[in-house]
This record gives C-alpha cells, sequence and structure tokens, in this order.
C-alpha cells in the first residue's frame, strides 16, 4: 500500500471510471494492474471498461460523464488517450492518463509518472495541467488529437504497421517499417494552406506539444496549452531525406534538420487530389484533403 503521506485520503477521489484498451498486450496490462491495487488498497472505488473497437473509448468516456464522473482515466497510448479526451470535451470531467502505449508522448510530454505507485498517488492528488486538443476534418469525418497530427512520409508508415509487428518490436517497429517504406513510398507533394500562407512540402507534422516519437525534441516553440498549433514542415522528400531525418530524430535534432521549417497557425489545410496518409497520435488518420482546427476549448489533464 502507498504511505498515506504519498496518497492521502482526504484528496483521493471516491470513485474512478478508467477505460482501458486491451490491445496494449499483457505485458502492461500488468502494469495497469499493479496501479488499480494501489487505488483500490487506498479505499477507491474503481469502475473499469474495455475497449472492443475504434472509437469506443469515446463512446465509454461520455457515457461515464453522463453518469456523473468527473475524471475519467485512459489506460493506453496517446490514440486511447485521444478518445477518451474527445468523450470528455465540453464536460469538464478531468481526463487522467494511465500511460500503457508504445511512445506515450503525451505522457512524457506532461511529464506523467511511469511507476505503478507514482501513477496511483498522481491520480489521486488530482492536480492538472490544462491541455487545448486539435481536430482535424476530413472525407471520413472528424477526430480530435491531444499531441500530433502527421501527414505524409511518417502517416504512411504508421498506416503500413502491422500490429503483431510492434507488440514484438515496441519502438523499433516503427524503424524496421520505416525502413521498409522508404524503399515504396513515392513523396507525392503535399500542398497546405496554413493560416493566409500557401506552400508545398514533402511530409509535414502539426503538433501541439514539444516532443514527437516518445522524447524526442521537435517543436521547442509549441504551446499545449494554448490554441493554435506549430506546424513542422519537411521540405525534403524521397529515400535519402527520409533517412535523414530518421537519423536526426533520436538525437534530438530533427526539428532543425536541413529543409524543415517552423510556423505557428491557427488553421491548417491540405488541399489538392492527391489521397496522402495522416496519422493522429500515432493511430492511422484517413487520408487528406483534410483541415485542421482547434477544439473548442481545453481540457485538463491529472498530472499529480
Amino acid at each position: 500500500m502507498v504511505p498515506r503521506h504519498m496518497l492521502p485520503r482526504q484528496t483521493a477521489p471516491h470513485h474512478m471510471v478508467i477505460i482501458f484498451n486491451p490491445v496494449a498486450g499483457r505485458r502492461r496490462a500488468a502494469l495497469l494492474w499493479r496501479v488499480l491495487d494501489v487505488l483500490a488498497a487506498n479505499g477507491i472505488r474503481l469502475d473499469l471498461s474495455e475497449t472492443h473497437r475504434a472509437g469506443h473509448a469515446e463512446t465509454l468516456a461520455r457515457e461515464a460523464v453522463r453518469g456523473g464522473a468527473r475524471m475519467v482515466v485512459a489506460a493506453g497510448g496517446d490514440g486511447t488517450i485521444a478518445e477518451v479526451a474527445n468523450g470528455l470535451l465540453g464536460s469538464g470531467a478531468r481526463l487522467g492518463v494511465i500511460p500503457l502505449g508504445t511512445a506515450n508522448v503525451l505522457a512524457h510530454e506532461l511529464a506523467l509518472p511511469f511507476a505503478p505507485r507514482a501513477v496511483a498517488a498522481a491520480l489521486a492528488f488530482g492536480r492538472t495541467r490544462t491541455l487545448w486538443p486539435g481536430v482535424v476534418r476530413g472525407p471520413d469525418g472528424s477526430r480530435l488529437f491531444v499531441q500530433m497530427l502527421g501527414i505524409g512520409f511518417d502517416a504512411q508508415v504508421v498506416h503500413r504497421l502491422s500490429l503483431p509487428l510492434k507488440r514484438l518490436l515496441g519502438r523499433g517497429a516503427y524503424v524496421v517499417q520505416s525502413l521498409r517504406e522508404t524503399a515504396r513510398y513515392k513523396f507525392p507533394p503535399i500542398r497546405l494552406r496554413i493560416d493566409a500562407m500557401e506552400t508545398e512540402v514533402a511530409s509535414a507534422v502539426i503538433t501541439k506539444g514539444r516532443l514527437y516519437g516518445g522524447k524526442f525534441l521537435l517543436a521547442p516553440e509549441a504551446q499545449p496549452a494554448e490554441p493554435g498549433f506549430s506546424v513542422i514542415l519537411f521540405g525534403s522528400g524521397g529515400p535519402g531525406a527520409a533517412l535523414m531525418y530518421g537519423a536526426a530524430l533520436p538525437v534530438g535534432l530533427l526539428g532543425r534538420a536541413p529543409g524543415v521549417r517552423h510556423v505557428r497557425a491557427r488553421r491548417i489545410e491540405v488541399v489538392g487530389n492527391t489521397l496522402i496518409p495522416a496519422q493522429a497520435d500515432g493511430d492511422a488518420a484517413g487520408f487528406t484533403p483534410l483541415s485542421v482546427e482547434d477544439a473548442p476549448g481545453p481540457i485538463e489533464v491529472v498530472t499529480g
């Protein structure tokens, strides 16, 4: 049991709704149960729901809010967190996080804890930070994202990445798939309308946060709590540029690599008839054309 000075009963919620993505796998499920054991041992009543399909976490979060929940916890990766956030938007309910994903970019962005006892303590204390998500709209509808939207090569990697490979290799699966895609992705030009500016690039990342792919710095000027986006424009295409950008990422130089520009924007549109893949928070998010703007309002994320 966590000592009382770590998990004080006078501040802990009496009831917590947790939405779990079982695709995270057995090892991560074991981490979840360790967090739940600590919370239950400290007198918190837990309602646990598992997701069964894409979009299910959003539905479960809406149901939790209608049932009176003031905090809903997403147990999964960035995609699951985004779905839960979408279900909470406008309700005033707080978003808790048990990071169980492959990259856990938002958890790193907000400096959330990862050790089970520390996660439990953070959820119980309930202190929050503001996050202003983005919304992407395309031919297949709209979806909220909490960290970033990628268009072009990185989205192609996400679209083609198989779940068995991801489970087997974790983050390494993205490296393997990236090498595969350098040989077959055609790098079509992407036409963007960024507020009043129009430009053409090989790839783009529209981000709320500073980090990308885990703990790697991409956009130091990003402001997660504020409206607007940092837009990272990759001017160079082709296998050589993809390999260069891939090598720059783990050493924190991707945002400063040759051919890379940073701009701030409130609205971004991808125009033209070419179908180019998009990914939101590490999940496939359809194809262009699409538009990106701020969510109607911010949410409060529990950080402990």
